[in-house]
């Protein structure tokens, strides 16, 4: 899993880091298990799987908060299980963001952040914002959905060997960047790699992108993501929020439509159709923008998206 993380993402694999890392998170609690020779059982496995994944989902996405909603809905447990699982998970995602963010003495580790707070005040919203939200909340989960489904052919039907299908995928998503800089002149970056940086990039200079530059940066990472999403090793969530983002910004010149409303309807769509928990999407969201004034839109959005795809047999 380390081995295939490393040989795909920092290369420039349109994929996130998040699905290598939660594995890694979970995979040394059950080593650390077998070597301590506890008893192994289906309780004390979900337990120590969850703790470890809490701790690097909590890192990832720079708070404990969503690592806890988000495995309420992974794990799917309730009552007395709930509490039996929860309280260690979350106990393990503070303690996980406390290494990277430092307490005392220790400083902290560097990482990246996931930002996607928008420079201009929002107080509140409005009836066109709502509509067009709706609507693009669509639009993107039907973008993300093909790109998935895309992404599903791809590792289905592109070649029957895994090395060739592999080396094969990753010239094409390297030619989709290529592609892009030479047709835009911009950094091919924005369609390489998970998105992260391009993502706060996007949100904290909406006016340095043009149309074109939106259309073309939308196409090439869309081709790029589902060619990965076959191929290589690497999460679906960062480069999905990059997608939705970009979308809603494209569409944000609406009528009566504004840039924060349109991007939050787009990342929240996004979210929601990759993740399929629908709770966690919008807690995810919400903390990203950093905005509470969006937060009815936000959930508008993720229920429509995922009552869309769930209409698609074979959804994600």
């Amino acid at each position: 899993m380390v081995l295939a993380a490393a040989a795909s993402l920092p290369f420039g694999a349109v994929l996130g880091p998040e699905a290598p890392l939660i594995a890694l998170g979970g995979g040394p609690a059950l080593l650390l298990r077998d070597l301590l020779r506890t008893e192994a059982t289906p309780q004390t496995t979900t337990l120590l799987a969850a703790a470890g994944a809490a701790a690097a989902v909590a890192a990832i996405f720079g708070s404990p908060l969503i690592a806890g909603v988000l495995l309420i809905e992974l794990v799917g447990v309730g009552g007395v299980r709930l509490f039996a699982v929860m309280l260690p998970a979350m106990l393990s995602s503070g303690i996980g963001a406390l290494v990277f963010t430092g307490f005392g003495r220790w400083t902290g580790l560097q990482v990246g952040k996931l930002d996607a707070k928008l420079p201009e005040p929002f107080t509140r919203l409005d009836a066109p914002d709502v509509v067009w939200g709706l609507l693009i909340a669509v639009a993107v989960a039907v973008l993300q959905h093909s790109a998935m489904a895309a992404g599903r052919a791809v590792a289905t039907y592109v070649g029957r060997r895994t090395l060739v299908r592999t080396a094969l995928c990753a010239l094409g998503a390297g030619a989709c960047a290529a592609a892009y800089a030479l047709v835009t002149g911009r950094d091919p970056q924005d369609v390489a790699s998970s998105g992260e940086s391009a993502l706060a990039a996007l949100t904290a200079d909406p006016q340095a992108w043009g149309t074109g530059a939106l259309i073309a940066v939308l196409l090439c990472k869309a081709v790029g993501y589902a060619l990965c999403l076959g191929s290589l090793r690497g999460g679906p969530v960062f480069p999905a929020l990059f997608l939705g983002a970009a979308a809603g910004l494209l569409l944000s010149p609406l009528p009566g439509l504004g840039v924060v409303p349109a991007v939050a309807a787009g990342l929240a769509a996004a979210t929601a159709v990759v993740l399929r928990m629908p709770v966690s999407s919008a807690v995810l969201v919400t903390v990203l923008l950093g905005n509470t004034a969006v937060t009815p839109l936000v959930i508008k959005a993720v229920v429509a998206a995922n009552n869309n795809t769930e209409q698609h047999p074979g959804g994600p």
